[in-house]
């Protein structure tokens, strides 16, 4: 689902990119909450649980490969607004960093994994979990129904900004100028990836953290669940949220992400214009606007997680999640110091008014003072 440079259209890349901002100026003022407690780890936390699992590929029945996101599950540990925010910092470092997915198309790509699918499927969430016990097997199976809709109406954004791509632009004889394929080819293409794999695959990832919160760490679930019930006879009762097991869990991610290049091929949609098998769409010719901006960045450090030269697969793999997480890490710190400024002038300048309005209300009054 990550959309590369190129496939999409200028125009669609700004209608994209603009669309983004209230979301995520709505998502910085709300993650304000987040910052204002203990809290704050959890949110580089989750952006580098989404970066980890979205390096773990699997393979599709038609040949291509599809990957979990992560997004529901800190939409359910931290709020929407705070998955927007860590799975946009996390889409931000893979493109910039390592070339997946397009930098011209980062608002796009943001609006189908950091925007609907958190919000999409934590409201299914809520919906479903609504009034059961916090730590019920229904809550657990709620939340993974939450991740596989979720996943699978970002798949479905996605396959229609590519089937609209040759609708609305082309050239005078009908030639696609950026993505070649119809809706007719898109949503069956990611329906079979998302809809028969890796939306299961969700499935599984997002209600099996929350089953294992709900019997080793139920403060940590609470943290977004303060109204949640508990069943008397599975209350555990916790001096507090127990960082560790998650900072273990993300280490054990780490050290297996190389599992994630035993999936052969690439996910649909994301072949360079060398690749990009032509006759099965019906084309002589590469798209030209495909192929002026298909290679716009060119300053991947670690390009396709790995070295320029293909050698060391695995070292290279286990490098660029490490880098990966380090510069998340770092990201994460940056927006929540700006946050924190921000916030800090915002007191002081509250208090400098106050100063000056009880300045002039304990000023004499010059007139009366005269009349007098």
């Amino acid at each position: 689902m990550h959309i590369p440079d190129g496939y999409l259209s200028p125009q669609t890349e700004v209608v994209f990119g603009v669309a983004m901002l209230p979301v995520w100026f709505k998502a910085s003022r709300a993650i304000r909450k987040v910052v204002k407690t203990r809290y704050v780890p959890l949110v580089a936390i989750g952006a580098a649980f989404s970066f980890l699992v979205m390096m773990f590929n699997v393979p599709i029945p038609d040949g291509t490969t599809a990957h979990a996101v992560g997004g529901v599950l800190i939409a359910l540990l931290l709020g929407p607004w705070a998955a927007v925010v860590a799975v946009s910092v996390a889409l931000a470092v893979q493109a910039l960093f390592f070339g997946d997915g397009g930098v011209l198309a980062f608002g796009a790509n943001a609006f189908n994994m950091a925007f609907v699918m958190p919000v999409v499927g934590y409201a299914v969430y809520r919906l479903v979990a609504r009034r059961l016990p916090l730590t019920s097997p229904r809550r657990a199976l709620a939340a993974g129904l939450g991740g596989y809709i979720g996943l699978n109406a970002a798949a479905l954004c996605a396959a229609v900004e590519f089937g609209l791509q040759p609708v609305l632009f082309h050239s005078a004889n009908g030639t696609p100028l950026y993505a070649p394929f119809h809706l007719s080819q898109t949503i069956p293409a990611m329906a079979l990836a998302h809809l028969t794999v890796a939306g299961f695959v969700e499935f599984v990832v997002t209600a099996g953290v929350v089953a294992y919160l709900q019997r080793a760490n139920l403060p940590l679930l609470r943290i977004n669940h303060r109204d949640g019930t508990v069943d008397p006879g599975k209350a555990r009762p916790r001096a507090g949220v127990r960082w560790r097991w998650a900072l273990i869990g993300l280490g054990v991610m780490l050290a297996l992400t190389p599992l994630g290049l035993l999936a052969p091929g690439g996910a649909f949609g994301e072949a360079s214009p060398g690749k990009l098998a032509l006759g099965k769409y019906g084309l002589k010719a590469v798209p030209v606007g495909l192929a002026k901006w298909n290679g716009f960045w060119r300053h991947a450090v670690l390009g396709g997680y790995g070295f320029g030269a293909g050698n060391h697969p695995v070292a290279g793999y286990l490098i660029s999640a490490v880098v990966g997480i380090a510069v998340i890490c770092l990201a994460i710190l940056a927006i929540i110091g700006v946050i924190r400024l921000s916030d800090r002038r915002k007191v002081r300048g509250r208090a400098r008014t106050e100063a000056l309005g009880k300045v002039k209300d304990d000023a004499p009054d010059e007139v009366g003072t005269l009349t007098a």
